[in-house]
């Protein structure tokens, strides 16, 4: 256990340094928080059945987040790793690889829920956001989301041959996801066959089951989202656990 939050430890100091990186997680959906917030307020709004602007964005821009770390953090990383050999130099360490791997889920994940604790703070604090939810299930549909696409980031990092092919495809993946899907624009604002499209993006999901349960919806109004990532996350795993590939 020591040798795991030590490994832990020394990831995260890692990642903090990446500007690029900490900047996606961190920074960039505060920036586009105010940005909006300072352009439409937090007004009700018939569009988002009376609820503000900041009230849908601060959990389409956590979904962001979790799509960001997923897609881009840990293929980036893993694939880079790879290249550089330190996969393979982890492998033969006295860690056991179960440890290396969860290592670098826990480190991002806390990446992520540091991205998205800034950014409900910010929305109170700054626009008085509303939060009608139960806070319970809201953190395991955060979880829940997470792991489905932490698993599709291993199954991309598992085929990606290196770090700058992983960077190249994991943003033509992630950035239309992030425009047809509510994360970054709201669904509400977009064509009725763009949003028809968008039901086939995992990230879809996870944007209306947060946002859904943001308001006070139970988990039986979102089975189709829940279905959906679970289904992700069993396929990522059974895939990366068959693809991955240490050197």
């Amino acid at each position: 256990m020591k040798a795991f939050f030590k490994y832990t430890w020394t990831e995260i100091k890692l990642y903090l340094r990446e500007p690029i990186g900490a900047f996606f997680t961190l920074l960039f959906p505060l920036m586009m928080l105010f940005l909006f917030g300072s352009i439409y307020g937090n007004e009700p709004q018939e569009m988002f059945n009376g609820y503000g602007s900041v009230d849908v964005s601060v959990p389409a821009y956590t979904a962001m987040i979790i799509g960001t770390t997923g897609i881009m953090g840990i293929n980036i990383t893993m694939a880079s790793y790879r290249e550089q050999g330190i996969l393979r130099r982890l492998r033969v360490s006295p860690l056991r690889p179960m440890v290396i791997l969860s290592g670098q889920v826990v480190v991002i994940f806390l990446m992520t829920l540091l991205g998205m604790a800034l950014l409900v703070v910010a929305g109170k604090l700054v626009y008085d956001m509303r939060f009608e939810g139960d806070l319970l299930a809201v953190t395991l549909a955060f979880i829940l989301g997470s792991l489905s696409f932490f698993s599709l980031g291993f199954v991309m990092a598992s085929v990606m041959p290196n770090a700058r092919t992983a960077q190249v495809v994991g943003m033509a993946v992630l950035y239309p996801m992030l425009f047809l899907s509510g994360a970054g624009l709201p669904l509400e604002i977009l064509p009725e066959s763009l949003r028809n499209f968008s039901k086939f993006l995992p990230l879809t999901h996870v944007v209306t089951l947060l946002r859904g349960l943001w308001i006070g919806s139970s988990w039986a109004d979102h089975t189709t989202e829940v279905w959906v990532l679970l289904g992700v996350l069993v396929l990522g795993i059974g895939i990366s656990s068959l693809a991955f590939r240490w050197e």
